[in-house]
């Protein structure tokens, strides 16, 4: 028969002393997975410095090479660390599965359904993307017959090693990997070489790499163009003979890589580059037949606008997807800046002229094929329309909240604008007065008359002004409050037979502040039935107002 259990055996442990020893040493030391790996030995010193790479990547390597898994540094982070800038982020390559890393970290989430990759978050929003090493899903010299000309990736989740996920990498430079134990660059595909020469290069075949993936010729341009490398002379025949296979892409995957050549920081060259390889026309149909059209003098404009966009992106400002895509279409239905055509020009598009229907169309159809938000799209028609609002002469000053520095696209048409000073050397003045005004453009939720917090629309009225009925409604106490001035003046409606009405206690405080400025002139504020029902004060008296019983009435006086 069972026994019955005591008190004292609900806190026995499960197993004996001796298994928890053997299993308590088993486990990894507190914290060992989370600590940095160790340097590399003096005689070994780091090809790259420990105190550049980031602290958390490095966390992550730690963890996965604890639970015995080869991770490195790889791709951009290499590169940009090798040439001396500081890289934008750290991305992480490993053998572990997509799977077996979400297990390893808590704060790990996978994303991506034709290529899978695992983002591990950390403290102000940094994201640490962790990949697989993968290899090329097709082997083009087993899997594609001698009438299959279609090598277009669908799905690349086939898992491989280091090597095989350098290799199928699509830049050479792209290509290295950092080992932080040993503090060594692992170069399987000559990307040393190439830094060195400053020269982009596929790895492989480039006829073969670009019928893959054929966004990578904007990929190419890109680092071309940002970098200030030049492209192997192999690698631009293969992106001029497929630049028609882009049409084959998602539109959304290429207008996103389109707003990373605008805000590359080198947008001048890398349209200059698209141009001559055949691209522009097929990524941008509208603004490509438009360059073949244009004039000399007009098609050199566009790249100086082009330019000073560059210098507004390195700058360090932030610049808005608006302002990228609109310092391109201002050249769209437009021959020239206003301020540089005769006066004939202006009147007839004062007459009502359209200027930039060319524009809208443009914006119409990337919104149809490309995915391209309708919000963006507004935001990027409005700052172009006001333009000509802003290179007009001041008339007269408007109230705070109207006319263009109070809407919601000021800064994008103002940071236009500063492309269009900065590009032709004209309308300095406009810039410096509409600038002057920036201080006073709130955001959406600031502005007078918009949704958003009680005390911050208080601050923004005009001093003097009178309190909304509705603040004051608000700040109101929900039952009768008769302060001192109003119990006087019930002593006296009392004697008289009168009926003392409702006086509200955020009402009284402003009527007290106005007396002080006023010199003790006393206002009181009547109220309908209506309201007072709805508030739950009692009864209401034959004109609406709330009776007060004597004895309370006598007990304030």
């Amino acid at each position: 028969m069972h026994e019955p259990s005591t008190k004292n055996d609900l806190f026995r442990p499960a197993y004996p002393a001796e298994d928890l020893e053997e299993n308590r040493d088993r486990r990894p030391p507190p914290g060992l997975a989370l600590d940095p790996p160790e340097a590399p030995p003096p005689e070994h010193p780091p090809e790259i410095p420990v105190d550049r790479l980031d602290g958390d990547a490095l966390k992550v390597i730690a963890r996965l090479r604890h639970m015995h898994h080869q991770a490195y540094l790889v791709g951009g982070c290499v590169r940009d660390l090798l040439l001396g800038a500081t890289p934008k982020d750290f991305d992480v390559a490993t053998d572990a599965h997509p799977g077996e890393v979400r297990a390893i970290f808590r704060n790990c989430r996978l994303i991506g359904r034709r290529f899978r990759l695992a983002h591990v978050y950390f403290r102000a929003g940094k994201v640490i993307e962790v990949a697989t090493f993968r290899k090329n899903p097709t082997d083009v010299a087993e899997d594609v017959g001698e009438g299959e000309g279609d090598l277009l990736i669908t799905r690349d989740n086939v898992f491989g090693t280091a090597e095989e996920d350098s290799v199928r990498r699509d830049f050479t430079v792209n290509g290295l990997f950092y080992d932080v134990a040993t503090g060594e660059v692992i170069d399987y595909v000559g990307g040393r070489a190439d830094l060195e020469a400053h020269r982009i290069s596929t790895i492989g075949d480039p006829e073969i790499r670009m019928r893959e993936d054929p966004v990578r010729a904007l990929r190419a341009v890109r680092f071309a163009a940002r970098l200030g490398f030049t492209i192997a002379p192999d690698t631009f025949e293969a992106m001029r003979r497929t630049a028609g296979e882009l049409a084959r892409c998602a539109p959304a995957r290429v207008l996103e890589e389109t707003f990373k050549l605008l805000r590359c920081g080198g947008s001048a060259r890398a349209f200059e580059l698209l141009r001559a390889c055949g691209a522009l026309p097929v990524i941008l149909p509208a603004l490509g037949a438009a360059l073949e059209t244009w004039d000399d003098g007009r098609r050199r404009a566009f790249f100086a606008h082009l330019a000073a966009l560059d210098r507004l992106v390195r700058s360090g400002a932030e610049v808005s997807e608006a302002v990228l895509l609109g310092a391109l279409l201002m050249h769209l239905g437009a021959d020239a800046p206003r301020a540089a055509r005769p006066d004939a020009a202006r009147r007839d598009e004062d007459a009502g002229a359209p200027r930039w229907d060319e524009a809208d169309a443009f914006l119409a159809s990337l919104v149809q094929t490309a995915r391209l938000p309708r919000k963006v799209a507004e935001r990027i028609r409005l700052a172009l329309h006001a333009q000509r609002q802003l290179e007009e002469p001041g008339k007269r000053r408007r109230r705070r909240g109207r006319g263009p520095a109070g809407q919601t696209y000021f800064q994008d048409a103002l940071q236009l604008l500063e492309i269009r000073v900065r590009a032709t050397g004209s309308g300095g003045e406009a810039l410096e007065r509409w600038a002057a005004e920036a201080p006073h453009a709130h955001p959406p939720a600031e502005r007078p008359g918009r949704a958003g917090p009680r005390e911050d629309r208080r601050d923004h009225r005009r001093e003097g002004a009178a309190p909304r009925r509705a603040d004051r409604d608000e700040g109101a106490v929900r039952e009768v409050v008769i302060p001192a001035e109003a119990a006087e003046a019930a002593d006296a409606a009392d004697e008289a037979g009168a009926e003392v009405r409702e006086v509200d206690s955020s009402a009284a405080g402003d009527a007290g502040e106005g007396e002080a400025s006023q010199g003790g002139r006393r206002r009181r504020r009547r109220r309908g039935g209506k309201r007072r029902r709805r508030r739950g004060a009692g009864a209401s008296g034959p004109d609406g107002g709330a009776q007060v019983p004597p004895a309370e009435a006598g007990g304030q006086g």
